[in-house]
């Protein structure tokens, strides 16, 4: 209990305990300070630190007044100045409160694109660089002139670092967040948030919630203790690393409800605002420490179920009349308990053998099936390689790395760390697995790789009018028994088809053949394509020439309308057949990924898509994605279903599937360890709140090795009748997770445009939050005042993520990369979602000695504090790794130390020209500076989900990947949205318009001057 109450007082959770009634507080224990290290390195240019008079290119302009930031104020942070120059001043011209200042003429927001610094000025004026300065296509070249990630021609937010004059902060040495937070020596109290955006009290970038100080904490917390899924009401966040110790509730990898205590009526539920899902994930990876899911075998009968509702047998199951008769938790049925299952009940209703029954005890289990949940024999899972030889693939060398990647996905290199004792590689797949090799220009070609031929053997099938099968034996292997051959065969491929070029590629009758080839066994496929399909039947067009009339991009580029791209992916999905997509536009041309990557995204399976695929530095990414394609946890032929208490109803399904009406089971060809679903749940009566809210998935699938298995996962949570109590138990990541892939799917099955639909997440922030405001808000706040409840402190910030997003965005963006985003966002799960909307962002060129190094007290990596992604958070010489979970750059300030270059990539780079671009990887070094990244980069590789970690350099002012870097910085004025500040007044004016019934919501009928006054009309209207 001491835990407990540890952990809910360091910023996790509520004041109140709530499994102890008779406790009221807790004494909040001091919160985590990581302790920031001395900059080791001295800045490139700069031996010593710029006086009042002088200022280097690159280093932010000093405060107004010189002198020192006051006493006791934390390094780093100047008081705001007198004449109210700051964020504070600025937002009350907004006049949230009634008050107003003079209106900001609007001819001086532009003033930076005009004023020039007097010729022959040795100081830059108002942080432009001197005239002569050499432009670059990255505005951010020098920190001084702008904010990040703000491109030319875009208006400056007023609230943007630096501020014009007066800056309320000198961010030349910032405090971490942890730091600011511990700045009076007092931990915080754990009241709901509330930031001040109004008046003249001030509000600093630091006031507002942090998203990094919310992993890092409970990240801290999580290296020494485990989380039981029964004990904790909240679990932790989905980015962080933490070993779940299953009590009957499933563990938060696979399932994740937003509301771990439910209002027991939908009147309560609306009041909140917040929407009632549930996030499975159904094989996601466990971690080191974890047990693994326990697999039961009940022989023909199989596993008990419910004869009314089917449920599966859970722990939530309880046995009456001696143990002759089991109650049913969902649809409350006393069924029979079946003879052979039968076991005497102790008084107190027990099971004699409940602690030797795993499927009694655990939240998550698995069941070996009989014949009857068989629609044909089950074999192992059948791979496919279908591989693009045109002349496009082989010209910019992706036919190349495919092949090698295919090569180092089923066999370790020789003396890899995965090798057995006697020099043979450990197998990549399990056994019974096979693998087969088919490639497409204008023909289709098929390999047998039969292990008694001394090479493979090639069919050419020229009819793609009619696709079939040339060979019937010898095109699936053991990839064991045939390495010979099919290592040669992958070596040989690119000069086989360096001669032949075939410009354009068939790709929909490659498929129809392939389907052919495992349309009796179902199974996989894994396909590579280099140019647009314009050959054959199925040939596709350039429908996306990037001009938008209006602005916006037509809905019908985010949909395919061809027949045959929609018939072969319904085929696949009944064939229990999936594929994956490996798409590569080297030149950055269109490829219709709408129209492609649908026949994956209906099969369940996945689309990797690398817009400016180049060789020499994507190599390894591909490589490895292709490995964990092949060897991560995937099922084919699945079925879904997930049942809920009575009271409860399904309302709505979110992901990659088919489902042919509603209500009918969800259907994946195949489905792996990465890819989760949203169900969101209605009322269809009041819940009693005597009794708890129980939910269960089954996953019926065949697995890799050909068992057919049911995996079952049950969650369980309370029911309150007040639903103030419901707001202690939210689970932030299911709820943004939820919102994501409603919008997500909103936006392909309805007329919504894009900007309707951001305009539907705003609204959902605002209800949320004045939800909140309205009934929940236990003390009384000033006006000026946006409150947030303590579980979702974070959720704007991730909102405006949302917003933010490729898939969302407003202003160009292709069609290709839009519709790639949507998708994934429908199938991703929260820890791959988490990241998307909010990089990880952490500084390297002032580790402590001790980061990225073991911790003798944890047994685990020492991890660094990560900082807010934001441009005034980068420091003069700064050196920064930031993570998206889709790529991870690794950014160098222009002024960046030689001695750190060398401690990082070796001798000879010594300075940001002498760093190859293209390098993927970092050298392996016995420097400290090395060892620390490389470690942080092996710790984070679980942490993202299905995209491999490679990094790419960016450098200040030098690499196009800037302008990604600038993507992320997201808390700053970008990808045409707000800053996070100005985000939060807009929230905030939302809110109190909602408070005062004034707001209309967009999209409500009528805008005439009768419906401004609808607060006035009588209520006979």
């Amino acid at each position: 209990m001491s835990e407990y109450s540890m952990y809910h007082s360091l910023g996790q959770g509520e004041q109140l305990d709530p499994n102890d009634p008779n406790r009221t507080t807790q004494p909040a224990p001091p919160q985590f300070q990581p302790p920031v290290a001395q900059q080791p390195y001295q800045q490139y240019g700069s031996p010593a630190p710029p006086t009042q008079g002088q200022q280097y290119y690159g280093s932010p302009p000093p405060p107004m007044g010189g002198g020192a930031p006051l006493a006791g104020a934390a390094p780093g942070f100047s008081p705001p100045t007198a004449d109210g120059a700051g964020l504070a001043s600025q937002m009350a011209g907004m006049s949230l409160d009634g008050q107003h200042t003079a209106r900001r003429k609007k001819k001086d927001r532009h003033a930076f694109h005009t004023v020039e610094a007097p010729v022959g000025s040795s100081q830059p004026y108002n942080g432009i660089p001197p005239t002569g300065t050499p432009a670059t296509s990255f505005l951010n070249a020098d920190p001084s002139v702008t904010t990040g990630g703000q491109f030319l021609g875009q208006p400056v937010s007023p609230n943007q670092f630096p501020s014009p004059v007066n800056a309320p902060y000198n961010p030349a040495s910032p405090a971490t967040p942890a730091e600011f937070a511990a700045r009076t020596g007092q931990p915080q109290p754990q009241a709901p948030a509330s930031v001040s955006t109004s008046g003249a009290g001030g509000v600093s970038p630091d006031d507002i919630p942090s998203v990094p100080i919310s992993r890092d904490i409970p990240q801290q917390y999580y290296l020494s203790n485990v989380y039981p899924t029964f004990e904790r009401h909240v679990p932790p966040p989905a980015t962080i690393s933490f070993v779940a110790y299953d009590q009957g509730n499933s563990s938060p990898k696979f399932t994740r409800l937003t509301m771990n205590n439910i209002p027991s009526s939908a009147e309560s539920l609306q009041s909140t605002g917040l929407p009632l899902g549930l996030v499975l994930q159904p094989l996601a990876p466990l971690q080191a420490g974890e047990l693994e899911i326990p697999v039961l075998d009940f022989g023909d009968q199989g596993p008990p179920r419910c004869s009314r509702c089917r449920a599966y047998i859970n722990p939530f199951m309880m046995f009456r009349s001696g143990g002759s008769k089991f109650v049913c938790n969902l649809c409350t049925y006393p069924n029979d308990t079946p003879p052979e299952y039968f076991c005497a009940t102790t008084p107190q209703g027990v099971r004699g053998d409940r602690d030797q029954r795993p499927e009694l005890t655990k939240g998550t289990v698995e069941f070996i099936v009989p014949k009857e949940y068989w629609t044909r024999e089950p074999t192992g899972l059948n791979t496919l390689f279908v591989i693009d030889v045109t002349q496009e693939a082989f010209n910019k060398g992706f036919l190349e790395a495919y092949c090698e990647g295919i090569l180092s996905a089923l066999y370790e290199p020789e003396g890899g760390e995965d090798t057995e004792d006697n020099g043979e590689s450990k197998r990549q797949i399990p056994p019974g697995a096979k693998v087969g090799f088919v490639t497409y220009d204008k023909d289709v070609h098929f390999y047998n790789c039969n292990p008694a031929l001394e090479q493979a053997q090639m069919m050419i099938m020229p009819d793609i009018e009619d696709p079939f099968v040339p060979l019937s034996d010898g095109l699936f292997v053991d990839p064991y028994e045939s390495k010979a051959i099919i290592t040669s065969l992958l070596t040989r491929l690119p000069a086989l088809f360096a001669d032949i070029k075939n410009p354009e590629p068939a790709l929909l009758p490659a498929l129809g053949a392939s389907l052919a080839a495992l349309e009796k066994t179902g199974g996989k496929m894994v396909c590579s394509l280099s140019a647009l399909p314009t050959w054959g039947p199925g040939r596709l067009f350039m429908r996306d020439d990037g001009k938008y009339p209006g602005g916006e991009i037509d809905k019908k580029l985010f949909t395919t309308e061809h027949p045959g791209w929609k018939k072969i992916a319904e085929k696949m999905s009944t064939a229990g057949v999936g594929i994956n997509f490996f798409l590569a536009s080297p030149s950055g041309g269109y490829l219709d990924v709408a129209t492609i990557g649908y026949v994956s995204s209906t099969t369940g399976g996945e689309t990797f898509y690398y817009p400016n695929f180049v060789a020499g530095r994507d190599n390894a990414k591909l490589s490895q994605e292709i490995k964990h394609t092949v060897t991560r946890e995937t099922g084919y032929q699945a079925v879904m279903k997930v049942r809920c208490s009575n009271g409860l109803q399904i309302s709505s399904y979110h992901g990659n599937f088919v489902q042919h009406t509603f209500g009918a089971d969800l259907e994946f060809g195949v489905i792996d360890a990465d890819k989760a679903i949203g169900v969101t749940f209605g009322y269809d009566g009041k819940l009693d709140s005597k009794l708890d809210a129980h939910f269960q998935s089954a996953l019926l699938y065949t697995t890799a090795s050909g068992q057919r298995r049911v995996r079952c996962c049950n969650v369980v949570a309370s029911v309150s009748d007040n639903a103030k109590d419901c707001m202690k138990f939210i689970d932030q990541d299911a709820v943004y997770t939820i919102i994501a892939k409603e919008a997500a799917s909103k936006l392909s099955s309805s007329s919504s445009t894009l900007k309707e639909v951001r305009q539907v997440v705003t609204e959902k922030t605002i209800d949320i939050l004045a939800g909140y405001r309205k009934n929940f808000s236990s003390q009384s706040h000033p006006p000026g005042q946006l409150v947030m409840p303590e579980k979702l402190k974070e959720l704007s910030m991730y909102m405006l993520g949302l917003i933010k997003s490729r898939a969302f965005k407003g202003g160009n963006e292709t069609s290709d990369r839009r519709v790639h985003e949507l998708r994934m966002i429908r199938s991703m799960g929260p820890t791959e979602l988490s990241l998307y909307l909010y990089p990880r962002m952490i500084p390297i060129h002032n580790l402590n000695p001790d980061d990225g190094f073991l911790d003798e007290s944890t047994g685990h990596l020492k991890l660094p504090p990560a900082v807010r992604t934001s441009f005034s958070r980068v420091e003069p010489g700064g050196v920064y790794l930031v993570d998206n979970g889709q790529q991870c750059l690794l950014w160098f300030h222009s002024q960046t130390s030689p001695n750190l270059l060398i401690d990082l990539f070796g001798e000879g780079k010594d300075s940001l020209g002498s760093l190859d671009p293209y390098s993927a990887t970092l050298p392996v070094l016995e420097t400290q500076l090395n060892a620390q990244v490389r470690n942080l980069l092996e710790f984070f590789k679980p942490l993202r989900g299905s995209k491999a970690l490679t990094i790419q350099i960016a450098r200040q002012s030098m690499d196009g990947a800037e302008y990604e870097f600038a993507r992320m910085l997201i808390e700053d004025r970008n990808n045409e949205a707000q800053s996070y500040v100005d985000w939060l007044v807009h929230i905030h004016k939302g809110v109190q318009l909602e408070l005062a019934g004034q707001r209309r919501k967009e999209g409500e009928e009528g805008s005439s001057i009768a419906s401004t006054f609808s607060g006035l009309r009588p209520s006979y209207w």
